[in-house]
């Protein structure tokens, strides 16, 4: 062993910087999002094709104030992520809060499956790995996300188009490769979240007067069986050609102005436990329609800068190894 660290340390100092940018370069992921500014008309369709995406889960109320704390932050941290991650936020079905939409609860019983102890508000989940709690773990947070990027599988490719039909805004599977994640015991699963949602003047607010990222629809697709297994949300919910993989589409209500619509591979609920702690998506893309906080040119800065601080830590632990 000993013989084996000292050839380590015999190898030039820029060959380790060379291989360790080729990895940043190598990992920072492909576009996997498309957002439109809100601001903008639309000019669709669009076709958004991808995979890489990581999803943020976020349980939130209207009623909780520290979630009000951190709630307008999040909407720059997804804007300065840019296609690296997905926020979406479930509102309990609890009497209390101001939405309580089916569809949140709906995702709410799913996220159980895997975190029975799930309840307080703001909790964190990123790719179905742990639960963090309260604004304060948002930095466990940013630190689960780098993980699961360096750590991401190969992500099953996903596509889909978005139009609007007669005045209506449709969305429409294209195509999908599985690479192999998940065989016969998963499903595509449309998320919309709106943004700029109104709270109610008589609910019980100690925020602002709307909410983003608020998921309101759900619709899943069993690729095992080519079947809708859950729909909530939705103007219409269909398959074509008895295919999840190519014709699984999704209408929106009339009523929706900005949005984001998330497109999963994912695990079936029934292959869920508490037992198993692998990745429980496989693939994620997304299109938003919404007001944009940050440029493209931000986007970039925070990879690069993140690239510079990986290469920073690792060029200081190799110079202590020297000592």
């Amino acid at each position: 062993m000993a013989k084996r660290l000292m050839a380590a340390n015999s190898v030039p100092a820029s060959n380790y910087i060379i291989a360790i940018l080729v990895f940043i370069i190598i990992s920072i992921p492909s576009s996997s999002a498309i957002v439109i500014d809100a601001r903008e008309n639309w000019d669709g369709p669009y076709e958004v094709s991808g995979g890489r995406t990581l999803l943020v889960e976020e349980l939130s109320a209207t009623w909780c104030p520290s979630c009000t704390e951190i709630d307008p932050y999040l909407t720059e941290v997804a804007d300065s992520h840019g296609s690296r991650i997905s926020i979406v936020t479930y509102h309990p079905s609890d009497d209390l809060d101001a939405f309580q939409p089916e569809a949140s609860q709906h995702r709410i019983d799913r996220l159980k499956s895997t975190h029975p102890e799930i309840g307080s508000t703001p909790s964190f989940i990123v790719d179905g790995g742990k639960m963090r709690v309260g604004p304060e773990s948002w930095p466990d947070v940013q630190k689960d996300i780098l993980t699961k990027e360096v750590n991401n599988p190969r992500p099953s490719i996903i596509k889909f188009d978005i139009q609007k039909i007669d005045g209506q805004i449709q969305a429409s599977v294209i195509d999908f490769q599985n690479r192999g994640n998940g065989e016969n015991i998963s499903q595509l699963t449309f998320i919309l979240a709106q943004h700029s949602l109104s709270v109610p003047e008589e609910a019980v607010n100690p925020g602002g007067d709307t909410r983003d990222r608020v998921v309101t629809a759900v619709a899943e697709c069993n690729l095992q069986n080519n079947t809708i297994g859950y729909s909530n949300g939705f103007s219409n919910v269909s398959i074509k050609n008895n295919s999840c993989q190519s014709g699984f589409s999704v209408i929106l209500n009339q009523d929706v102005s900005k949005f984001s619509l998330v497109l999963i591979h994912e695990r079936i609920h029934e292959n869920l436990s508490t037992q198993d702690s692998s990745v429980n998506t496989y693939g994620v893309v997304e299109f938003s329609y919404r007001d944009i906080e940050v440029s493209d040119s931000w986007n970039n800065l925070i990879a690069i800068l993140i690239g510079f601080t990986i290469v920073g830590f690792l060029w200081h632990s190799y110079q202590k190894t020297k000592k």
